[in-house]
């Protein structure tokens, strides 16, 4: 079996799968990236049971509520409230309450809208009762209608650390919104994750998985995070599912986000090639942009099978 199905002729198994496909997907997932292409994803195998395995490094609470960027983006992407311009946050919101909370004195640099807090405090509440974060994340899957589960890789803190060579160590929110995603990387430091157990319903999912999927997300601190929680590392290297992950690089650049910088700090090179090579020992297929097809047979080499299409 190749990566892409029991058939040799990779294409002709893809499109056959766009609408018969029915057996259960886990799609590894970080924010902006892995949003848009879930949102494909869905509409491509309507019949599959899906699984959105979020990363949670990025959260952090923010004026008294519990924010999850990445699964927030996820989420209003696939509920249709995007905002469509930035690719965060909420169509159309309000910033009333960000606007006296400045005006009485308050940082205000993590721009979070009202409906945006609304939901984020709802999510709070839900923890403060008791519920764990899978479980208050599912409660606004729900009152959204969305068919895909979203859980997230753990239900512990894990935040992302971002070194820089000037010595300071900032939240992963502090150093791409706050200042800017600087380029002066040290190292990016995933402890947190490290040392989590996962979420029974990430292990479960990877356990039950038919093909899993590495979303076009940014592989240090989106997908490398999920990575990082050593139970979950485990469930995928045991899965028997092929592996696929869909490159984050196009052109020698990422779509969006800071990635390049990210990438250069840790040696690996800034391309769909050299992503491929990063993620070698845990996959068995890589889809790249047509625009890198000269690259297709460096990442066949790596061992992997490889198409290169429009993506």
């Amino acid at each position: 079996m190749n990566a892409f199905g029991n058939s040799t002729n990779s294409e002709s198994t893809i499109l056959a799968s766009r609408s018969n496909f029915s057996g259960p997907i886990v799609a590894l997932a970080g924010g902006v990236g892995a949003a848009r292409f879930l949102r494909g994803l869905v509409r491509a195998v309507p019949e599959a049971p899906i699984t959105i395995l979020g990363n949670t490094g990025d959260d952090r609470k923010f004026y008294g509520v519990h924010v999850a960027p990445d699964i927030d983006i996820v989420t209003y992407t696939l509920s249709g409230c995007i905002e469509p311009k930035y690719g965060y946050g909420i169509a159309n919101d309000t910033f009333t309450l960000l606007q006296t909370l400045e005006a009485l004195g308050h940082e205000t640099w993590f721009r979070l809208g009202d409906r945006d807090f609304a939901y984020c405090l709802h999510r709070t509440l839900e923890m403060r009762q008791g519920k764990t974060l899978s479980e208050a994340i599912d409660t606004v899957r729900c009152h959204l209608k969305l068919r895909p589960r979203i859980v997230p890789m753990s239900d512990d803190p894990c935040p992302s650390l971002i070194e820089l060579d000037d010595g300071r160590i900032l939240h992963f929110q502090e150093y791409l919104v706050r200042e800017g995603s600087p380029k002066n990387i040290r190292r990016i430091d995933l402890h947190a994750a490290q040392n989590a157990k996962p979420a029974e319903a990430a292990l479960r999912a990877l356990e039950e998985a038919a093909v899993i999927l590495f979303c076009p997300s940014n592989p240090l601190v989106s997908i490398g995070p999920i990575l990082a929680i050593p139970a979950l590392r485990d469930a995928l290297c045991a899965s028997s599912a092929p592996k696929v992950a869909i490159s984050p690089i196009v052109g020698g650049a990422p779509v969006k986000g800071p990635a390049a910088q990210m990438l250069q700090a840790a040696g690996i090179e800034i391309s769909a090639r050299g992503v491929a090579n990063h993620y070698r020992d845990l996959i068995d297929g890589f889809i790249l942009d047509q625009i890198d097809a000269a690259e297709l047979p460096d990442v066949e080499a790596l061992g992997l099978a490889a198409r290169a299409v429009d993506t």
